[in-house]
């Protein structure tokens, strides 16, 4: 087991202190001296990755005891604590869900890897596989792996420090284990993220023999499309027969679902200022061209299933998207799709999940209005984590649905705003361009 060191205790001034002081580190050095900076930076980000862990178990524990106190129900209690620790880590709240778990796991079962951690030992991508693998073990059983991994994780990687956990957690809990995959298979998913150059990553979470049986059958598609001449790459013929396959089409390009594409009417008629990117719902920017080319691919092209023009009108002066209203409860179909393609993911700072809910700020039982103005998208959890006991969000700025402040149990407070949307000066009222559009529109 690591031992810790005996230390003085640092204040939140000292740590404010030492992070300043980082941006300060002496760069005349010769280059055998900047290897040891480094080494001794990674230590550092290490030994601070344990202190986080630390306090991130300790704020868990108090906002638990208060909500207990405050008489939440035990089957809420906890709601919330993630997504304060997800502002303050400004990173995505399903990440800091995982994250909770398992600093709560690693200081309270863990002792020798939380140890290495803040001795700066090991990265915490180390020692969070080791939190993750082991959580669905009993404690007596944790505390064994933790013990065994003690003298040699300092000198394994990540693939090999995953691997002894679960080669350990399988010996210790054979029965658990079983019952672990059953439950992995039942969280089978698939999920599209965004990738550089307008392209997208569709995953599939899949049980081992079905992801393998998938990628064969690709394969074997490729090899005998190949062997007839075709003259793609193995990979594009992969790719293209994974979506005529799921799609049921028999051309890749030709998609039969609703696509929403958002850009200005320069960018859609290619004049003097059509170079304003576009933007695709659940994808992000594409080139103007290549927004273009969807278009006139859906509504000509081999294969069409058709398009569509609905427009968004923008404020002249700032060109965000204006206002809609309702006397509502609810926010009715037209006005939640304006709130998704006004938002795009969801509106919680750093949190980059699809839109799930249409969110009043103010909750309508408090007299908000089912507005674009009050209204905002969140993916589910965070418009479950804004119901939480001490939770509060308000609308701000003079702007239709310009910012939102949320305030957290602790007091602070973080400010989002809506992503600006492709935007370009509008052409002259009268022009033959707004006639253009106007008879595009019309005839949509």
């Amino acid at each position: 087991m690591v031992e810790p060191a005996v230390r003085e205790v640092v204040s939140t001034d000292q740590l404010a202190w030492i992070k300043e002081a980082l941006g300060g580190l002496s760069t005349d050095v010769g280059d055998g001296e900047r290897v040891d900076q480094i080494r001794l930076l990674e230590e550092i980000k290490a030994a601070a990755a344990g202190a986080q862990v630390q306090v991130t178990h300790d704020l868990a524990r108090s906002q638990r005891a208060e909500q207990h106190a405050a008489g939440v129900a035990a089957t809420q209690i906890g709601a919330g604590i993630a997504s304060q620790v997800a502002l303050a880590k400004r990173e995505a709240p399903a990440r800091s869900r995982d994250y909770v778990g398992w600093a709560t796991a690693m200081v309270e079962d863990l002792p020798n890897t939380l140890a290495a951690l803040r001795a700066g030992l090991i990265p915490e991508s180390r020692a969070m596989i080791v939190a993750r693998e082991t959580r669905w073990l009993s404690i007596e059983n944790r505390l064994v792996v933790d013990e065994q991994l003690a003298l040699q994780i300092e000198e394994w990687g990540d693939r090999r420090v995953d691997h002894e956990v679960r080669t350990w957690a399988y010996r210790l809990d054979p029965a658990g284990a079983k019952s672990r995959l059953h439950r992995a298979e039942s969280d089978r998913r698939v999920t599209l993220r965004s990738a550089p150059d307008a392209m997208s990553l569709l995953t599939g979470l899949l049980p081992v023999t079905q992801g393998s049986a998938v990628l064969a059958v690709l394969r074997k598609e490729a090899s005998s499309r190949r062997a007839k001449g075709d003259q793609r790459t193995r990979g594009q013929i992969m790719a293209d027969a994974l979506v005529e396959r799921v799609t049921g089409q028999t051309a890749a390009d030709a998609m039969p679902v609703t696509v929403n594409l958002v850009m200005t009417d320069h960018t859609l008629f290619n004049d003097s200022k059509g170079d304003e990117p576009a933007t695709v719902e659940g994808c992000g920017p594409v080139p103007a061209d290549l927004a273009r080319r969807l278009v006139l691919d859906a509504a000509g092209g081999a294969g069409a299933a058709g398009a569509w023009v609905r427009r968004l009108y923008t404020a002249p002066a700032t060109g965000q998207l204006v206002a809609m209203d309702s006397r509502s409860r609810t926010f009715p179909q037209a006005l939640a799709q304006f709130l998704v393609l006004r938002d795009q993911t969801c509106r919680t700072p750093w949190c980059d999940a699809p839109v799930r809910h249409t969110d009043h700020v103010v909750p309508a039982e408090s007299g908000g209005a089912t507005s674009e103005a009050n209204g905002q998208g969140l993916c589910e959890a965070c418009n479950y984590a804004k119901t939480a006991v001490g939770w509060s969000a308000r609308p701000r700025g003079s702007g239709a649905g310009e910012e939102v402040e949320i305030t957290t149990p602790s007091g602070h407070s973080y400010r989002s705003h809506p992503p600006d949307p492709p935007w370009a000066p509008p052409p002259p009222r009268g022009s033959p361009l707004e006639e253009h559009f106007q008879t595009l529109f019309d005839a949509a």
